[in-house]
C-alpha cells in the first residue's frame, strides 16, 4: 500500500542518485499493467473456480512472499532444510480448512518439527532456538492470514466476501498511492516509512469506503450499508498497519523492496503485507460480528 508523498525524489539505494524535482508526481505505469494481468486471473479463481483453486493461489503467493521474508530475516544463515520444513508447515496452514486440521495441532507439530530440524541442521549454537523461531513467526506471520481466506471461501456465499475483500484492499491501495502521489505533502509516519502520507491515508479512505458501497450494491447483499462503510474504514486502517509492518521489517534489514518478481510493486511480500492484515480483520468481522458463519 502506497502513500507517497508528492514532493519525494525516488528512494536511494546504492544505485540512486538525486533525481530533479520535475520528476515528481509520476506514477510508475508498470503498476498498471501488472494489475490489468492480475486483476482478471484472480477474479476467475474467486468466483468461477472450485475453493480448492483459490487456495492453490494462495499458497503459491505465500510461498514466494515467504521465502522473501526468509531471505531478508536469515540473510546469509539461510538454510534449506529449516526453510523446507517451514514452507511444509505454512501450506499446511493455509490449507487447514480443506484438511480439517486443528490450528493448536498444528501449531505445536510444526514447532516441534521446526526445533528438532534446527538441532540437527543449526550451524552454531547461537541461532538453534533463534532460527526455528523466526521460521514459525513467518508462517503465522503469512500462512496464518492467508488461512483465513480459504476460511472466508467456504462461507455462505464465500466466492463474492473474498471478492470484497479483494476489491476494497486492493481500492485502498490504489486511492492512498494516487492521492498520495498527486497531493501527499503531511508525512504519516516518517521514521517508519517516509513516503506515506495523511493525504494518502484520507485516498485509501475515500477508495475503499466508496468500492465497499458499490460493492455491497453489486454483488454483495449479505452485507448492510453500514458494514460496507465500517469494512472500508477497517481494512483500510488495518491494511496501513500491515504496510507498516512490513515496512519495519524492510528498514531492518537494510531494503527496499522485499524482492523485484512484480513489475512496479516490488515483491509478493510488498504486494500482499496489506491483504495479511486485512484478511483476518475482514473474515472475524463477517463470520462474528456479522454472524455469517454456517450453522452446526
Amino acid at each position: 500500500m502506497g502513500y507517497p508523498l508528492a514532493t519525494d525524489t525516488i528512494v536511494h539505494d546504492s544505485r540512486s542518485v538525486t533525481t530533479s524535482p520535475t520528476r515528481t508526481r509520476q506514477f510508475d505505469l508498470r503498476r498498471l499493467y501488472t494489475a490489468a494481468v492480475l486483476i482478471p486471473a484472480v477474479y476467475i479463481i474467486i468466483v468461477h473456480l472450485a475453493p480448492w483453486a483459490l487456495t492453490l493461489l494462495l499458497i503459491a503467493v505465500g510461498s514466494i512472499a515467504l521465502l522473501e521474508l526468509y531471505r531478508l530475516s536469515f540473510q546469509s544463515r539461510l538454510n534449506s532444510v529449516l526453510v523446507g520444513v517451514g514452507m511444509a508447515v505454512f501450506v499446511l496452514t493455509v490449507a487447514r480448512s480443506h484438511v480439517s486440521l486443528p490450528f493448536p495441532e498444528l501449531l505445536l507439530g510444526g514447532a516441534a518439527a521446526l526445533a528438532m530440524t534446527a538441532i540437527f541442521v543449526a550451524t552454531s549454537s547461537t541461532f538453534r532456538w533463534k532460527d526455528p523461531l523466526l521460521t514459525m513467526l513467518g508462517v503465522l506471520y503469512i500462512g496464518l492470514p492467508l488461512s483465513t481466506v480459504v476460511s472466508a471461501r467456504v462461507l455462505p456465499s464465500g466466492a463474492f466476501l473474498v471478492l470484497f475483500l479483494a476489491v476494497v484492499t486492493w481500492a485502498s491501495d490504489a486511492g492512498a498511492y494516487y492521492v498520495g502521489t498527486l497531493w501527499g505533502k503531511h508525512p504519516l509516519m516518517p521514521s517508519v516509512s517516509p513516503k506515506k502520507t495523511f493525504e494518502g491515508l484520507l485516498g485509501g479512505l475515500a477508495g475503499a469506503i466508496a468500492a465497499a458501497l458499490l460493492a455491497r450494491l453489486w454483488f454483495a447483499s449479505e452485507l448492510s450499508w453500514f458494514d460496507a462503510v465500517a469494512l472500508g474504514i477497517l481494512l483500510t486502517l488495518t491494511g496501513l498497519v500491515g504496510d507498516l509492518f512490513e515496512s519495519v521489517i524492510k528498514r531492518r534489514a537494510g531494503v527496499k523492496d522485499s524482492g523485484g518478481i512484480l513489475p512496479g510493486h516490488g515483491g509478493m511480500l510488498d504486494r500482499i503485507d496489506s491483504l495479511l492484515f486485512t484478511a483476518p480483520t475482514f473474515y472475524y468481522y463477517v463470520a462474528y460480528v456479522r454472524g455469517l458463519l454456517p450453522p452446526l
